[in-house]
């Protein structure tokens, strides 16, 4: 599903924000994306999405390579990848159902379609019963998982997750959680980025990826490096 070989983001600016990362999210695999602020996460996500495309290496995503896929043809990616932002970015003044239906009519849902669609994907997060509340009426729990709701339009390959639960107190943060691992039990791979480290010892079944200014140090699926066997002794 993600493929990242030896990928480094430079910018003019601020100098390597990674360098030389290689990690690979197969299908129906949930993984976190651990680090402090400034260590990678964001630029890695953008580099998935294709919001931004590598100084050097290759992102693979689907079957797209960031090697050859131009910005004019990202839309056709983002047709299998889901993303969810920190900030719930809904529309403000409409209701949590016309904010799920927005994005199925970018998609191409048929118009008739909208309604009963949006319904299913604000009854696949839980929030069947609050479709006609404003978005400034729900908590900060509920918005989020309208957001998710939303990135669900496309009936995505791979969800991609920046800080989700970052606006969240611990309730919220747990929920979110749970809604991720339902859909990954239902085959879609997801790579969460997360500063929580409380969250991510609360599932250590989960894979971590941690990022350290720019590179990987840490993968929780690679395999320990035994210790090298001692020189055997003269007889």
């Amino acid at each position: 599903m993600i493929k990242l070989n030896h990928v480094t983001k430079e910018y003019a600016r601020r100098g390597k924000a990674l360098d030389d990362v290689s990690f690979q999210v197969k299908k129906g695999e949930f993984a976190f994306l651990t680090g402090h602020s400034g260590s990678g996460k964001s630029t890695t996500l953008r580099l998935i999405h294709m919001a931004d495309f590598p100084t050097g290496g290759e992102v693979l995503v689907c079957g797209f390579s960031s090697n050859v896929t131009t910005p004019r043809d990202v839309w056709k990616l983002r047709r299998r990848v889901g993303f969810v932002f920190q900030e719930f970015r809904l529309l403000p003044g409409r209701t949590a159902l016309q904010n799920v239906t927005f994005a199925l009519e970018v998609t191409g849902t048929p118009r008739k379609e909208l309604a009963s669609q949006g319904r299913r994907l604000l009854a696949q997060v839980g929030l069947a019963v609050k479709s006609g509340m404003q978005a400034h009426e729900l908590s900060g729990g509920e918005q989020q998982r309208v957001a998710i709701a939303r990135a669900l339009a496309n009936e995505p390959l791979v969800l991609l997750a920046d800080e989700p639960t970052g606006n969240l107190d611990e309730r919220a943060a747990r929920g979110i959680m749970e809604l991720f691992r339902d859909l990954n039990a239902r085959g879609m791979a997801v790579l969460m980025a997360t500063h929580d480290l409380d969250l991510v010892r609360a599932y250590p079944d989960v894979r971590v990826l941690e990022l350290n200014e720019g590179r990987l140090v840490f993968d929780s699926a690679a395999p320990e490096v035994a210790d090298e066997p001692a020189p055997a002794r003269d007889a």
